[in-house]
């Protein structure tokens, strides 16, 4: 199916009121059938007229409806090409096949799966959103997925205090990781100080010239690594 023409970009301020608006009517799944990142990318993406309302297959005909009626464009079908509105479902983790690798936690955008390194997993049904991500991360093909609404479909089938719960635990989730990123970074850094300013103890070459022209070439990297953080 093809896409219908986008309407004319708005002005900055009235893009950020429309985007926050469209979140707003969005699941918040964070699923990416829509072609975006997360729920947040997909609404803005629509607010500046790049893209149609009719990609959410979580938010089903009718999420199709609701944004139509904030962004002002036209009813139109679910396109198939990001999938068709199903009931909403759950995964859940085949204990005996699980090794415990982590991959699905990384992926879960809603911090719903539970469990450490080399350690059974556990979907936290009620942070579960459905999106699928854990999926085709996992090596062993040990997660499945339940229906969780029966025939109930899109919206039918999620409710906003689900979906207000989901946009939480994402942005908490996101949170997290950022600050897991950055101390890992820290940490890291750190290191490479103690290893530059002790660099004879950590390395095998024992001539004073060999030794200064590594360690002149490790504070350029560090350099040039600190600028790409820093722009």
């Amino acid at each position: 199916m093809g896409q219908p023409p986008m309407p004319e970009q708005a002005a900055p301020d009235h893009a950020d009121d429309l985007a926050q608006r469209l979140l707003n009517a969005l699941p918040q799944t964070q699923c990416t059938r829509c072609g975006y990142p997360d729920c947040a990318a997909y609404a803005h993406a629509i607010a500046a007229g790049e893209t149609a309302i009719n990609q959410c297959p979580p938010g089903g005909a009718e999420g199709v409806v609701r944004l139509a009626a904030i962004s002002g464009q036209a009813v139109i079908a679910l396109n198939p090409e990001h999938g068709l509105e199903a009931p909403r479902s759950v995964a859940f983790v085949d204990e005996a096949w699980c090794i415990g690798c982590t991959l699905c936690i990384d992926a879960c955008p809603t911090d719903a799966i539970f469990g450490t390194h080399k350690q059974m997993h556990t979907v936290i049904e009620a942070y579960c959103t459905g999106c699928e991500l854990c999926l085709p991360v996992c090596p062993v093909d040990c997660i499945h997925l339940e229906n969780a609404s029966g025939s109930a479909t899109g919206w039918a089938a999620w409710s906003p205090a689900q979906a207000d719960l989901a946009r939480t635990r994402y942005t908490a989730a996101q949170t997290r990781r950022a600050d897991t990123t950055s101390a890992h970074q820290v940490r890291k850094a750190v290191e490479a100080q103690d290893k530059l300013a002790n660099l004879a103890a950590h390395s095998r070459i024992t001539d004073p010239d060999e030794l200064a022209r590594k360690k002149a070439f490790i504070e350029a990297a560090m350099a040039r690594a600190r600028q790409r953080t820093s722009g």
